[in-house]
Formats: structure tokens, C-alpha cells, sequence
């Protein structure tokens, strides 16, 4: 086992670091407050490569591992997790997505401008009624020969209203349950599309969250992701890479409150001296700095299983649970120690907090983990 990172890894953290602090962090409150989505921040991601890491580069991407993907994740996080999940929809569901099971034409007509970050894309599986039950589907696609005529909602899609790109699950063959799914490709400018009001939401404001409404849209069959039926395969398996991304941005969540925390415990004084020389608060820090360190062995373990082209169905599962819990703890901890100050938007915690719990809800729950990794546990 080798635990150091490549002069190639530490050149794309020091890059993702860079822009963070230097692209991002200004302006961030304001975004959050006003739910601003990162138009130009994103645009610039793309010029840098981030927004197509793991893509081919005769597709115009990065060609980077998934370790790559980690490390730069977590840095974007430690920021602007708003802008992170952008990223991470993009890189994790739309383009890996694209390229592992899209045809040749697919790849080429897509993939270049989505790894520019020209364009953006969306991944559209949940549904009022189909959230962790994923099988129920109700949006339908009737086969029409040359054409599926599409009908349905989608919930919650992040960059739902900016994308250019949409891959949607369908259900075209109800008779068949989940092995009548499909994935289609769809963009905006289809007639029948429409998309709804902007989400009000806790966290992650900065990003654009909407529900997507399709009537009698007529999807052409070559825009279909896979062999007829592949739908519902092709959604679990490009969530299980999705949530190494997602994982990444709760370690990164967890590591931007852990700096703000550690820093201002230096700064901070009470009973005559530093905050942090008070036991109370140095243990909170120990108790941090393990949990984000786990975390971030899970990530990589699991970014390392994709990249040697193990099974990471469980390591990510595993990484996505743990990492969520920690954001969450982390997060809650840095606000505490911060005391009236960490209640303050100034201070940046009180964000990182209200951003950390979406950590444990797409992308899978902390409690569809559970079920991926108790399954396997039992197996053996």
C-alpha cells in the first residue's frame, strides 16, 4: 500500500485549492443567500478541467483517475459546496454515464462540451413517488417505433433548470417492472419539457434544483442509453460511481469546517487564554481530525477500487455513509465551537452545516447504504 499521492495528484490539489480560494470563496455568502448559481465559477471549473476529469481525451476531457477526482472534490467542497455538486452530477452521472454505456455518435455529439464545462449536464431518476425506490418508476416512455413519446415528473434534479444535457429514466415497458427502464438522453429544447419552480432549500442554495415536467415529448430512439431494458442497470451503476463523488463533497464540507474550526480556536481566547488549550474544545478537534482522515482513506479506497476496476458497489457505499456522518458531525461541532459567531453567516460554518445534510440524502440515503452494505455483509 502506498499512501502518497503522485506529484500529478498534489499539482491537481494545489490547482483545486487555488480556485477555490481564489474563484470561489469570494462571493460565496452572497450565492448562498440568494441563490445564485455559479455561472461564471462553473464555466471557469471547465477551462481548468474539472468538469470532465475522468473523460477521454479524445472526447475532450481530463483523462484522470478517480483518485484525481477525489482530491480535487474535496478541495471544491471545502468552499462551495453548491458549485461541488455541479461538478460532481457532471463528472459522476452524466459524463461517466455517457462514456461507459453511450454509443460512439452519443459520446461524440455530448461528451466534448460537457468535459469543457461549455455546457452542463443533469441526471434525472427521482420522482415524487420513486425517491430510494428507485424501481417505481411512474414517468413513461411509449415505444412508438422510431420514437418513445415520454410523460412524467422529475424531483429534486440538481442543475435542473441550467443543464443542457438531461439523462432520464424512463419506464417504456411497465408489464416488465425494472427491467423495462430505460435511459434517455434529453435536452430542454424538446418540445413537451418544461421545468418548474427553483427549489427553496436548506442547503447547497447556490445550486439550482428543480422539478422537470415532460408531456408527449418524442425522445428519437438513438438518443436511448444502452440495450432496450438497460435503463434501470445503468442508473445503479452509474450512482454507485456518483457516490464516491458525493462522498467527496461531504469529506470536503467536513475538512473546510475542521480548518475554520482549528483556526479559530488559535484565535479565539476565553479564561485567559486560546479556546483550543482548553480540553473541551481540543478534544472536539482530535475527535474531527480522526473522522475526517478515516473518511478520506474510505474515499480513496473506494476511488482506488473504481480505478483498478474492482467491484466499489460497497466501498462506496461505505464511503458515502461514513463521510455523510462526519460532514454532519463536523459540521454541527465547528458551529459549536465557534459559539455565537459559528450562529453568523460571516463565519461560513453555519453554511458548511446546513450543506452537510443533503450529504446523507442524494444520491442514496445514509439508509439505502446500509442496505447495499448489509446485503453484501451478509453474503459474504
Amino acid at each position: 500500500m502506498d499512501f502518497n499521492l503522485t506529484e500529478e495528484h498534489l499539482m491537481i490539489q494545489q490547482a483545486a485549492r487555488d480556485f477555490a480560494q481564489n474563484e470561489l470563496l469570494p462571493g460565496v455568502i452572497e450565492r448562498d443567500e440568494k441563490q445564485i448559481f455559479p455561472t461564471e465559477q462553473i464555466k471557469k471549473m471547465g477551462q481548468l478541467g474539472f468538469m470532465g476529469m475522468m473523460v477521454d481525451p479524445k472526447y475532450g476531457g481530463s483523462g484522470l483517475d478517480t483518485i484525481s477526482y477525489v482530491i480535487a472534490m474535496e478541495e471544491i467542497s471545502k468552499v462551495d459546496a453548491s458549485a461541488s455538486v455541479v461538478m460532481s452530477v457532471n463528472n459522476s452521472l452524466v459524463c461517466w454515464g455517457l462514456q461507459a454505456f453511450g454509443t460512439e455518435e452519443q459520446k461524440q455529439k455530448y461528451l466534448p462540451g460537457l468535459a469543457s464545462g461549455e455546457i452542463h449536464g443533469a441526471f434525472c431518476l427521482s420522482e415524487p413517488e420513486a425517491g430510494s425506490d428507485a424501481t417505481s418508476q411512474k414517468t413513461s416512455g411509449i415505444d412508438m417505433g422510431d420514437h418513445y413519446l415520454v410523460n412524467g415528473t422529475k424531483n429534486w434534479i440538481t442543475n435542473g433548470n441550467t443543464a443542457s444535457v438531461y439523462i432520464v429514466i424512463v419506464q417504456t415497458h411497465a408489464e416488465k417492472k425494472h427491467k423495462g427502464i430505460n435511459a434517455l438522453i434529453m435536452t430542454k429544447d424538446m418540445a413537451g419539457f418544461s421545468v418548474g419552480p427553483k427549489e427553496q432549500k436548506m442547503g447547497i442554495r447556490g445550486s439550482d434544483t428543480h422539478s422537470l415536467m415532460f408531456n408527449d415529448v418524442k425522445v428519437p430512439k438513438e438518443n436511448r442509453i444502452g440495450e432496450d431494458g438497460f435503463g434501470f442497470k445503468f442508473a445503479m451503476k452509474t450512482l454507485a460511481g456518483g457516490r464516491i463523488g458525493i462522498a467527496s463533497q461531504a469529506l470536503g464540507i467536513a475538512s473546510g469546517a475542521y480548518e475554520l474550526a482549528l483556526k479559530y480556536s488559535k484565535e479565539r481566547k476565553a479564561f485567559g487564554t486560546e479556546i483550543c488549550n482548553h480540553q473541551a474544545i481540543a478534544f472536539k478537534l482530535a475527535d474531527m481530525a480522526v473522522n475526517i482522515e478515516a473518511a478520506r482513506h474510505l474515499c480513496m479506497k473506494a476511488a482506488w477500487d473504481k480505478d483498478q476496476h474492482n467491484n466499489y458497489d460497497v466501498s462506496g457505499a461505505m464511503a458515502k455513509l461514513f463521510a455523510s456522518q462526519v460532514a454532519m458531525d463536523t459540521a454541527v461541532e465547528a458551529v459549536q465551537i465557534h459559539g455565537g459567531n459559528g450562529y453568523v453567516k460571516e463565519y461560513h460554518v453555519e453554511r458548511f452545516m446546513r450543506d452537510a445534510k443533503i450529504t446523507q440524502i442524494y444520491e442514496g440515503t445514509s439508509e439505502i447504504q446500509k442496505i447495499v452494505i448489509s446485503r453484501a455483509v451478509i453474503a459474504g
